[in-house]
């Protein structure tokens, strides 16, 4: 044998040893060094992780009365429908087409949500995927009894909201859905499952993390089949806490009894857009909402489950007048005349007016020449009116006044680069801002200001300029000034409170199944603090009480056993008449008021959309009489209620 050739041979024995080298270490290495990781891995592979849901914590009124509770239901889940892209049912093949109809006929469903339910990929693919909950019992026997047809399919328990008293308060409890893709990507759902069922609207959105409890699990071992060996590790789920809310059942019953009587009051003497409103009861020294209502309202049982995609569209359409839509807090309007006590304040604390200062009112006023006449709303004229008498007659004049004297102020004597002093006092008491309270969708109002102004008419020049025009309007809570209904009650708690302010409420306490307190809810002062003279609170009490004893609300409150105090006011809608071009007739009202006048224990608020004057003050006094135990009917009145 040559020397190149021993050395060739030489050479591919070191590498056959090498490679041998290689291969010992490499075995070595999983058997020993990675040993746990693989046996973890092996592990993994015979085991199986399900959860299973825990009851939602239910939803109690003030006294303990329950508004939301859960029963059980039945829920239908089939395997997921494998397929690379679904477009059109004729995607399918024959055989899947032909199961998809079956289940569609038979849990009532269209073909193309039976697919989207079998193909969406949020779960696991040996996950089973639900689609249908709260299922008929005729139905859960038809699945049953023809099993064979139903191959995969399960049927099980599962619980489900309750309303025992159907849509009361439906704006306030809100309702439950599944848990959408973008709720999943956002950090407050940090950890829930796809399959979750979470608040959408109202207390169920705001107190989601109190009610929705702990998951269970279960550790499953399996073999190579996928078929269960015994269940090696189980945790029971946490049932959500339960939460008192701040509500009065019965009170929030008597708000939900007179909306509707006073939009149908409206209807008789020809409102017939008088159609949606809303009211809100609060103990003004808390500031605990009892009663919050709007109307036309929803039943939140319909969203159990899955809502039917027509009514879903009859729900949202604009002929709907919006049922979902929680007006007490959502849907500002001007506040009109109850605005009033706010330019009082700010006349008495800023203009230094005494509040026997008196204007003579003709029905008209030419404070910006004869050529630009502003009426009062009594064109024959209120006479002389003194500060009390422009409150409890809601005289416009002496405001009209007001707002030319603080716009005087601000644009001629060089004050324009500082802030409005309209606009400060009233913000003071918590217009344009939000209150609070604890839900979502609160609107936050509108204190219009020249800043405002410029910015909304940006794309037309000609209407940037603030006007004295503006303030004028403004001054008697017209033009561009909104509240909701929320807004009105919560700014006149200081002409109860002698100035302090309190936050809104609906929490009343977090509890546990067995009905222990965890935690108890006290009254929080709200970061809004007016500045406000106790003169001026003064005047404004008298005012308020001089409403219902002389003034807009006399005929309405008059031989009421309980004594009222409170303010009338009638929103301009700026609506035209499209045969003549006039304005018509149309306008939204407004009544705010607390009783027992000396010892204020009740504020409410209504406001009626499209109703014409009149309606308002009338259904607060059909809640009070319910809330006092007085029996009697609709008051029906021709107070002027402006």
């Amino acid at each position: 044998m040559d020397t190149s050739t021993t050395k060739r041979l030489l050479l591919i024995g070191l590498l056959v040893l090498a490679i041998g080298v290689v291969l010992v270490f490499r075995l070595w290495t999983l058997q020993v060094i990675q040993y746990d990781h693989f046996q973890d891995r092996a592990n993994n592979n015979l085991r199986r992780v399900t959860t299973s849901q825990a009851i939602r914590g239910r939803i109690f009124d003030r006294e303990g009365r329950e508004l939301v509770t859960n029963r059980p239901t039945m829920a239908v889940t089939a395997p997921a429908l494998r397929i690379d892209s679904f477009e059109y049912f004729d995607d399918l093949s024959e055989a899947q087409q032909e199961w998809v109809g079956l289940l569609a006929q038979t849990l009532d469903m269209e073909k193309e949500e039976v697919v989207e339910s079998l193909t969406t990929r949020r779960e696991g693919p040996l996950e089973p995927r639900l689609l249908a909950i709260d299922v008929p019992i005729e139905t859960i026997s038809y699945i049953a009894e023809h099993a064979e047809k139903f191959e995969g399919v399960e049927v099980e328990a599962r619980a489900v909201r309750e309303y025992p008293h159907g849509s009361v308060a439906a704006h306030v409890l809100g309702y439950t859905g599944g848990i959408s893709d973008e709720e999943l990507e956002l950090e407050a759902f940090d950890g829930y499952f796809t399959s979750d069922i979470v608040g959408k609207t109202g207390v169920e959105l705001s107190f989601e993390h109190i009610l929705q409890g702990v998951r269970g699990t279960r550790v499953l071992e399996v073999n190579a089949q996928g078929r269960l060996q015994r269940v090696v590790e189980e945790t029971d789920p946490t049932p959500g806490q339960d939460i008192y809310l701040t509500i009065d059942l019965d009170i929030q019953r008597a708000a939900e009894r007179a909306l509707p009587e006073a939009l149908r009051q409206a209807q008789r003497r020809g409102y017939s857009d008088a159609r949606a409103g809303s009211a809100i009861v609060m103990d003004p020294n808390t500031g605990e909402i009892l009663a919050m209502a709007s109307y036309p309202t929803y039943d939140p049982s319909e969203f159990l489950g899955r809502i039917h995609p027509d009514r879903w569209a009859e729900l949202i359409g604009d002929d709907s007048d919006f049922p979902l839509t929680n007006r007490a807090i959502s849907s500002p309007q001007p506040p009109a005349s109850t605005f009033k006590s706010f330019m009082t304040v700010a006349a008495i604390d800023r203009l230094d007016w005494d509040a026997n200062r008196t204007y003579v009112c003709t029905g008209t006023w030419t404070g910006f020449g004869d050529q630009w006449p502003w009426r009062c709303w009594l064109r024959s004229g209120h006479g002389g009116a003194n500060l009390y008498r422009a409150n409890f007659d809601s005289c416009d004049i002496p405001f009209y006044e007001m707002g030319r004297s603080f716009h005087h102020r601000w644009y001629n004597d060089g004050a324009r680069d500082g802030d409005e002093e309209i606009q400060e006092v009233v913000r003071s008491f918590g217009y344009g801002r939000r209150t609070g309270i604890d839900l979502p969708g609160e609107h936050r109002g509108r204190v219009p200001d020249a800043e405002w102004k410029y910015e909304f008419n940006r794309d037309f020049p000609e209407y940037r300029q603030w006007i004295a025009g503006d303030t004028v309007n403004m001054s008697i809570g017209q033009g561009d000034m909104l509240a909701t209904p929320l807004q009105v009650a919560y700014s006149h708690i200081p002409f109860v409170t002698g100035g302090t302010a309190l936050r809104p409420q609906l929490l009343h306490s977090i509890r546990d199944s067995r009905g222990e307190v965890i935690r108890e809810m006290q009254p929080e002062e709200s970061e809004i603090q007016p500045e406000v003279s106790e003169y001026a609170i003064e005047v404004i009490r008298d005012s308020l009480r001089l409403v219902v004893t002389q003034g807009t609300g006399r005929s309405t409150f008059s031989g009421f056993p309980v004594t009222v105090a409170g303010k009338t006011g009638t929103a301009e809608t700026g609506r035209r008449d499209p045969r003549t071009g006039e304005r018509d007739r149309d306008s939204h009202n407004w009544f705010v008021g607390y009783a027992p006048a000396n010892d204020p224990q009740y504020l409410a608020v209504v406001m009626t959309e499209h109703s014409g004057g009149g309606i308002a003050a009338p259904a607060v006094r059909q809640i009070f009489a319910e809330i006092f135990e007085i029996e009697e009917g609709w008051i029906d009145v021709n107070d002027p209620s402006r």
